[in-house]
């Protein structure tokens, strides 16, 4: 007769190593989807005047010991009202500085967020650019290594094709002006100062590939005329 202490059904199962954040480009770092925030994808971005996390990933034992290890954060960057998560967590093993819209710090009433309305420099590399819609207070970071990258929180991201699409969804604040945020960036930009884009979700539609590249020239084809009359998703 077995001993039922030996067979194997009655061992605890072991606890999945943490899988680590993904190279995406030279100082840049992508962590692995966040459940907290739906499957949000958050990023860490090295700077000389203090490194960038936009969004919050898991915050665990191993995702801080990550950061840490290689200098902490000097901003934690949220690009809408979905990515707050762990960020009070954050703060507290950090001492960052959390940057959001300003329409949605209320949801930080004891933080003391840096806010912004419009544009919020953050160093000559980087600067955080208000892009209503998706949310009231939906934001993008930009940042000038690699020839211009444009974190998009859930502004921007990729549709099957990998190409990046505004989504409009049941939940989504307010399309129209949604439609003019991009517009907006489509203004900002150029082929020479936005050669990537980070999406802070749907990253499984890029197949491998850690980044949406030729990036201003897949903004600058987005049809918003035609994508006013897009009815909404789940």
């Amino acid at each position: 007769m077995l001993d039922p202490m030996s067979s194997a059904d009655t061992l605890a199962p072991e606890t999945p190593t943490p899988k680590p954040p993904r190279l995406v480009l030279d100082g840049v770092l992508a962590f692995p989807p966040n459940r907290d925030t739906m499957g949000g994808t958050a990023y860490w971005v090295q700077e000389e005047a203090g490194n960038i996390l936009v969004d919050c990933p898991a915050w665990d034992a191993a995702n801080r010991a990550f950061v840490e290890a290689r200098g902490g954060v000097r901003w934690l960057v949220l690009t809408h009202r979905g990515a707050i998560a762990q960020a009070p967590a954050i703060q507290r093993d950090l001492h960052c500085e959390i940057v959001i819209q300003e329409q949605e710090a209320y949801l930080l009433p004891d933080l003391s967020p840096t806010t912004f309305q419009t544009a919020l420099e953050l160093s000559p590399l980087s600067r955080v650019l208000w892009t209503s819609g998706h949310s009231p207070g939906s934001a993008c970071l930009y940042h000038q290594r690699h020839g211009g990258i444009l974190f998009t929180g859930r502004h921007l991201l990729p549709n099957r094709e990998g190409d990046p699409v505004p989504l409009r969804v049941s939940k989504t604040f307010h399309w129209p002006r949604q439609l003019r945020s991009i517009a907006t960036l489509q203004a900002t930009f150029s082929p020479e100062t936005l050669q990537w884009i980070c999406p802070g979700a749907n990253t499984g539609f890029l197949r491998g590939k850690r980044a949406i590249d030729r990036a201003y020239e897949r903004l600058s084809q987005l049809d918003l005329e035609a994508l006013r009359w897009m009815p909404p998703g789940l």
